[in-house]
């Protein structure tokens, strides 16, 4: 049986171990069965344990590739993950709804590599407003929600920003038995637990998981139904291997909640 696929687009970094950015992204949009597109927006090198250098694709460039994916492919979900300028990025977010006024966005906040690199210091309180007034989903780990919204705890700094779009915090950097991601929604909160793996770290998790609830959006799930379902996704490839690079499976269901 033959079945269409809906696209995704990730906007992101090229990471060469493939276990982060675009190439993690359009693995696990594949093997969630979505059709991955992707924009480069900056060449990394680096492998899953060491980073040396990035270097940055301008604006115009990656304008440029996503203008011929949107001419030719009906896309309804776009992931942004590492970009060069957080004061920039409300121009991309306005370009991108310019395309589709309906448009569905997930900005991934990469503002360090895991191996230490600084890519970002925290943006002015002004600028996380107006990016996030673009975003129907905002999925930073708890240091990277510290860094975005200065608060007491991550959980209050979330709390606070999800007046301006919904957020889920990522539970992977915190302690226990249990890995718990926190979605707050309208007000609501959600909340995804999953034990936490001995061998469970894996190089571009927080990749995996935000690409894997895109891909349930771009097959019609609500934003809780795509949550839960990315949490589960990404808790398989955490128990894949002990390495750091974790694999991805594929699945037979193309149209869940359509």
């Amino acid at each position: 049986m033959t079945f269409s696929r809906p696209y995704a687009l990730s906007i992101a970094g090229f990471d060469p171990s493939g276990g982060a950015g675009l190439l993690a992204d359009c693995k696990t949009l594949e093997s969630n069965a979505v059709y991955g597109l992707g924009v480069c927006a900056a060449l990394t090198v680096q492998n899953d344990v060491q980073f040396q250098r990035v270097s940055w694709v301008s604006p115009t460039d990656i304008l440029d590739q996503a203008q011929l994916l949107f001419a030719r492919f009906p896309i309804g979900c776009v992931k942004i993950g590492l970009v060069e300028s957080l004061p920039q990025l409300p121009e991309l977010l306005g370009w991108l709804r310019a395309q589709n006024s309906h448009i569905r966005i997930i900005w991934d906040p990469v503002l360090k590599a895991s191996a230490g690199y600084e890519f970002h210091g925290g943006p002015p309180s002004t600028l996380v407003e107006t990016i996030c007034s673009f975003l129907t989903l905002l999925t930073p780990n708890r240091p990277e929600m510290m860094r975005l919204w200065p608060a007491a705890t991550p959980e209050q700094a979330a709390l606070e920003v999800s007046a301006f779009c919904p957020v889920l915090l990522k539970g992977g950097h915190d302690r226990g038995p249990l890995a718990t991601d926190i979605l707050l929604l309208e007000g609501k909160e959600h909340r995804f637990a999953t034990p936490r793996l001995p061998q469970g770290e894996k190089h571009g998790s927080g990749c995996v998981l935000s690409a894997a609830v895109l891909a349930h959006l771009a097959k019609g799930a609500t934003l809780v139904e795509a949550c839960r379902a990315g949490k589960a996704y990404t808790a398989t490839v955490l128990a894949s291997n002990p390495t750091l690079l974790g694999y991805h499976f594929g699945s037979t269901q193309p149209h869940a909640y359509q």
